[in-house]
């Protein structure tokens, strides 16, 4: 569930390390933070219900307000559960100093109040904050402490959702009662009126049973054991221990939408002030190997352009700054359509990146006029032998040809997006990423010069993960070439990429006007361990929530090694933790492009009328 891309992508991975979070407190007071309160003000779209007569219910984002309010899969949920009369759903995030009792943003009561919990997460390093905010809370950590009774305040019923969850759910398994796997439009119709009914007249035990035999997409952690190998201690499988429900559980999707999903809510403390968010579709039909949103998303939707224009005019009438998410999936024809649009009704557009090969026409003229700072670009891959390994059908001339047009019309920050530790990678790929970075400069200097303004360019680098449901689900994290069904050294893999990083800003020292950003290979090692490991790792997680411990002191104390998770190399036919969910997608298929991937073969894009590949359209 809540399953939208969030706008605010990568900006936000960091956010792991919220100093002080570590001391959030409970308290018996029952007023909002003057901060809190100012937030709330500056806030348009924001419900406010009387709470007689109604059912309770907190929507949580394990962040902060301006991460939380960014994300339009939490905003779409947010209005969703407060559609029905009779329930009032109030959020609640990190607080803002955090340190200060955990309080609802609508009405800052407790979350000792809420019979039912909802959660939304998109990112692993958040994963920590949902035990912290949950023990801040005083609700039992781990689901299995929690009364097997009628679900009242002091008994709350936890559910989680967002796109980490239905990627792999396990690592938060422990904590969650119930997780609704895919998209909320396709879920919460179904799932609220038995909610309303049965609450008080079903135990936990109950009504979790219930949910799982007759709502499509539930998944309920505790009925289901997973099993381990004795002798490699490695996860085998995951069985249910009631008859009647499925092995699996389906992800729900939604075929098709008259009306694309929409920015509800607009605050200058966003993390894109005041910016009126509007999808262009859901998924992917590139595949590139590296990216789980190209893969879980399956079958890709791109909503057309009338469905689009019916999300962009809900905007209140002054409302002229303009994102849409999923440029890059968008068909050239679309693109041109709604920049025409867009330019027609005198809005600007904002966005995350841009595709290469997309950047001509109404495109190129709303871009010149739209205000925008920098422009961002993800060739992904070093040169261009990697992009053909990872799929993405980038050029160098398409990346130079699109930085030469964006010049033109104005936009002379340029941001690129690059990934290290990629499979099959080595020195002479990073060193063709210096010459590209060399060439994009002498295109774009020219044109900067002749009118005069300075040209800039950022390399941003993030270490590449792992992620499920993807052909390089297989591959170990930092790139390290080992056999199969063996553990690598994280010692290794830390240090390649840190030697990777320090060759960039090596390369780029005496460029001028050439900016270098990345982010640490120790925390994403960490990352690819939440985002490939199983049950065992709540302990870690709990650990580090109530004894405050940093990830690798809470791993030594839990007893496990982040190699075992992160650092291991797999074959064809092992089994996964997130086999729990079911995407239609072939392992096959999966091991398959990985395979192809070491002879740098692309794949065509997926055309769900004809093509039959992965296994998710059927035969």
């Amino acid at each position: 569930m809540f399953s939208i891309n969030n706008f605010v992508g990568a900006l936000i991975l960091a956010s792991f390390f919220l100093p002080g979070l570590n001391h959030l407190g409970r308290s018996k007071k029952t007023h909002k933070g003057a901060r809190q309160s100012s937030l709330l003000e500056q806030e348009s779209g924001t419900y406010l219900k009387k709470w007689t007569g109604r059912l309770p219910i907190a929507l949580i984002y394990p962040n902060k307000y301006g991460v939380g309010v960014s994300s339009l899969g939490f905003q779409l949920v947010y209005s969703l559960l407060n559609t029905p009369d009779n329930i009032v759903c109030e959020r609640f995030f990190v607080p803002e100093d955090n340190q200060s009792s955990l309080r609802s943003f609508e009405s800052g009561r407790p979350l000792e109040e809420f019979s039912l919990l909802f959660y939304s997460i998109s990112f692993e390093h958040d994963y920590v904050n949902i035990a912290r905010l949950l023990l801040a809370g005083g609700v039992p950590l781990f689901a299995e402490d929690r009364r097997d009774d009628l679900l009242t305040a002091g008994n709350p019923l936890v559910i989680g959702g967002g796109v980490a969850t239905f990627m792999n759910p396990e690592p938060l398994a422990p904590f969650t009662d119930l997780f609704l796997l895919g998209e909320a439009e396709g879920i919460l119709p179904a799932l609220l009126p038995l909610l309303s009914e049965t609450l008080n007249t079903l135990t936990r035990s109950q009504l979790l049973l219930r949910i799982q035999k007759e709502i499509a997409g539930a998944y309920v952690p505790g009925l289901y054991k997973p099993v381990y190998d004795d002798v490699t201690n490695r996860l085998i499988d995951s069985v249910p221990v009631v008859s009647g429900i499925p092995v699996r559980i389906a992800k729900v999707t939604v075929p098709s939408v008259a009306r694309a999903a929409h920015s509800q809510l607009l605050s200058p403390a966003a993390e894109f002030s005041n910016l009126y968010v509007t999808e262009l579709g859901r998924g992917c039909s590139r595949g590139c190997r590296f990216c789980a949103a190209g893969f879980i998303y399956r079958p890709p939707r791109l909503w057309d352009a009338d469905a689009v224009i019916k999300g962009v005019e809900e905007r209140g009438d002054d409302v002229r700054r303009i994102g849409l998410l999923g440029m890059e999936m968008a068909a050239q024809e679309e693109l041109e359509s709604l920049s025409s649009y867009l330019l027609e009704s005198g809005c600007s557009l904002s966005f995350s990146s841009l595709r290469a090969d997309r950047i001509s026409g109404p495109l190129l003229k709303l871009l010149g006029s739209s205000g925008l700072k920098s422009v961002a670009i993800a060739p992904d891959g070093a040169s261009e032998r990697l992009r053909m390994v990872i799929n993405k059908n980038l050029s160098e001339e398409d990346i130079l040809t699109a930085a030469e047009r964006l010049a033109e019309v104005g936009l002379y920050k340029l941001k690129l997006y690059l990934m290290i530790g990629l499979p099959t990678e080595t020195y002479d790929d990073l060193q063709e990423m210096l010459e590209l970075i060399k060439k994009v400069r002498q295109r774009m200097l020219p044109i900067g010069k002749a009118r005069g303004r300075l040209c800039e360019i950022t390399l941003s680098v993030n270490c590449f993960t792992p992620k499920p449901w993807t052909p390089f689900q297989f591959h170990p994290f930092g790139g390290e070439d080992i056999p199969d069904h063996s553990v690598g050294s994280a010692a290794f893999a830390i240090k390649s990429l840190k030697a990777k990083i320090d060759f960039l800003k090596k390369g780029l020292k005496k460029e001028p006007n050439v900016r270098m950003n990345h982010d640490k290979p120790e925390n994403v090692l960490f990352q690819a361990v939440l985002s490939r490991g199983d049950r065992r790792l709540a302990k870690v997680l709990a650990i580090m929530a109530r004894d405050f411990k940093p990830w690798k002191q809470a791993m030594r104390k839990a007893e496990l090694l982040p190699e075992f998770f992160a650092i291991y190399r797999h074959k064809e036919n092992d089994y996964f933790p997130w086999h729990c969910v079911d995407h239609s997608i072939e392992q096959s298929f999966l091991w398959h492009e990985y395979q192809k991937s070491f002879k740098a073969k692309m794949t065509v894009a997926c055309d769900t009328s004809i093509c039959r590949r992965c296994g998710v359209c059927g035969d």
